[in-house]
């Protein structure tokens, strides 16, 4: 299996891509930590995982609080034994806003979630990484940083702050054997993007014509399943991987190539 003996951290795991990403990384041998705001959610998860064989340990976690990070990664060393990746995908979008109308004083509150809370996430695992010889860490960041898309003005902040901070990781984290890089997500064919479309639906829009303006700028011509972004993330979490850091990769459907 692809993961076998190996312990993750996953932090953000909400109904998207985070307990899908979970569920998988459990089913390719990973014990794994979840790490969210709804606890009540992340146990439903959590017993999920263990009900099909896998390992799985839930602690309510707000990425804000270093102490409340430091928490769950030692709940997960002390449940395994050990910490080899951390996935960070906590999430906070903030105002639908346009640049020009984006408030100023509310872009930090989401660069605190996305950029800051996963450097404390990091900051928590690597010592714990440090004692196997190194581990993986992925940033789940997002296209909105190299193609704007209207309303995603603090998000994008927040994510390119990610992105930023993620070469600075690998820079930094490499004599410790831990690699960092960022996948860059576009459309993810998942609960939360159905949602949205149900909504244009509902709003009086045509279906086939919403799917089509989404998919009609994706290269491979589909919304990219779930399962198969959360497939990318886990390929960076495997030995696979193991001499890529520092990287930012492209995973929807071609909707944005990288020069």
């Amino acid at each position: 299996m692809l993961l076998e003996n190996k312990v993750v951290v996953i932090s953000g795991v909400g109904p998207g891509l985070g307990q899908t990403l979970a569920k998988m990384a459990a089913a390719e041998g990973a014990a794994v930590v979840l790490g969210a705001r709804n606890q009540d959610f992340i146990d439903a998860v959590a017993d999920e995982i263990r009900k099909t064989g896998g390992q799985a340990v839930a602690l309510g976690t707000d990425v804000t609080s270093t102490e409340q990070c430091n928490a769950l990664v030692a709940a997960g060393a002390k449940a395994f034994g050990r910490i080899d990746g951390l996935v960070n995908s906590a999430y906070a979008h903030g105002d639908w806003a346009t640049a020009d109308q984006a408030d100023p004083d509310k872009v930090g509150d989401v660069i605190n979630v996305i950029c800051q809370g996963a450097l404390r996430m990091a900051q928590a695992c690597a010592p714990h990484m440090q004692k196997v010889g190194g581990g993986s860490i992925v940033n789940v960041s997002t296209m909105s940083t190299v193609k704007p898309f209207a309303g995603e003005t603090m998000y994008a902040a927040g994510k390119g702050a990610l992105n930023a901070l993620t070469r600075h990781m690998a820079n930094d984290f490499g004599k410790f054997s831990i690699r960092v890089n960022a996948l860059r997500m576009g459309w993810i064919g998942g609960a939360p993007v159905y949602a949205f479309i149900d909504s244009q639906v509902a709003a009086g829009a045509d279906r086939n014509t919403v799917m089509r303006s989404i998919t009609d700028r994706i290269p491979l011509g589909i919304i990219p399943p779930e399962a198969d972004c959360a497939r990318a993330v886990l390929a960076f979490l495997s030995d696979y991987s193991a001499v890529i850091t520092g990287s930012s990769v492209d995973v929807n459907g071609g909707e944005y190539m990288a020069p």
